[in-house]
């Protein structure tokens, strides 16, 4: 049986897992690895400390879906709707621009249970705060190993971690890459950004006509959403949750500041937008130091094959685009590259 390691428990391997599960010839053992403390990647959903109901959407928001990939991508929308993992959004969003024929999804349990979902399917040992640090060839496997902890062995690795890690890998696959590759890899670039997650106590009322807001006008603020709200979920024992997305040039400007300084400079913005907004329980706040690929190379198809013999492939919105049908689209074309190989 082949041992398969994905790397990143994000939309594009979870759903490679899942479809490791279904669609390959014969039985894999998979395995997912995430640095982070829990599954989600940019589809992080957060919950408050204080009550495991109250939680935050703190990466993607909704799901915009357009007509080409409604029909391209059908199966997955119908299968995430049929189960309620996803549902149509009917809140109001202030500011967001709509294309003809578009469709807004968004994910009553947070955006993270549609991982989640993907990665039960796949029924692959799922291993947090796993961060890889180098990987070596060892007697045609891949000998992977990580911060703490043996390496351990596999047949195929495939890597879904923003682009610009795959780069600080040590071991052999330096000398693996081809330059081509390299320079492939090296255009990748991503914006970043802070999201600040706050939750509030049962009964709190925020008091606007919204549950989304676009806002154009302030250095830091760029999104604001009432996530209960957002998602039509309204419970008396639930207080309501708020997550604030910074714009890219307050990312970047305070990339290396201190979470704590970044969580003050947002609360105070968020208080000029929002006076009077009431003090919360808890908070989240979260640095996207890859937020959105801003560059993906025009020739990677979703996904790169740094290997064949045995198989390393690199999949994930870096190469094809930073959304819900991008991240498909890799793991698709992931499974294809895997597929002869199994």
């Amino acid at each position: 049986m082949a041992r398969v390691l994905i790397v990143g428990a994000g939309l594009t391997g979870s759903l490679c897992a899942a479809l490791l599960r279904k669609e390959t010839p014969r039985p894999v053992h998979l395995a997912v690895w995430d640095e982070a403390g829990d599954s989600g990647g940019r589809m992080a959903t957060a919950r408050s400390p204080c009550n495991s109901q109250s939680t935050v959407d703190l990466g993607a928001q909704y799901i915009t879906c357009t007509p080409h990939y409604a029909k391209k991508h059908q199966r997955f929308y119908d299968e995430l709707l049929a189960r309620g993992i996803l549902k149509p959004l009917t809140s109001p969003i202030e500011g967001m621009v709509m294309k003809e024929g578009d469709c807004n999804f968004v994910a009553p349990q947070g955006l993270s249970s549609v991982i989640k979902h993907y990665l039960e399917e796949s029924g692959a040992e799922v291993h947090c705060r796993r961060r890889v640090t180098q990987i070596n060839l060892r007697n045609d496997k891949w000998e992977v190993s990580r911060e703490a902890g043996p390496p351990e062995q596999f047949d195929i690795v495939v890597l879904t971690m923003p682009v610009p890690q795959i780069l600080q890998l040590r071991g052999d696959i330096t000398n693996l890459i081809s330059e081509c590759q390299r320079q492939q890899l090296k255009s990748v670039s991503y914006s970043s950004r802070y999201a600040l997650g706050l939750f509030y106590e049962a009964g709190t009322k925020i008091d606007v006509p919204w549950a989304g807001q676009y806002i154009t006008s302030n250095p830091c603020v760029r999104f604001i959403s009432i996530d209960n709200k957002k998602r039509n979920i309204e419970s008396p024992g639930v207080g309501p949750s708020l997550v604030v997305h910074t714009t890219v040039p307050f990312g970047v400007t305070h990339l290396e500041h201190s979470t704590e300084d970044v969580q003050e400079l947002i609360f105070q913005q968020l208080e000029s937008i929002l006076p009077g907004l009431p003090q919360p329980v808890a908070t989240k706040c979260q640095k996207w130091r890859y937020s959105q690929v801003t560059n993906a190379p025009g020739n990677a198809r979703g996904q790169l094959t740094l290997h064949l013999e045995p198989v390393l492939v690199c999949g994930g919105d870096g190469f094809t685009q930073s959304n819900f049908d991008g991240c498909i689209a890799s793991a698709l074309c992931v499974l294809e590259a895997l597929k002869n190989h199994i």
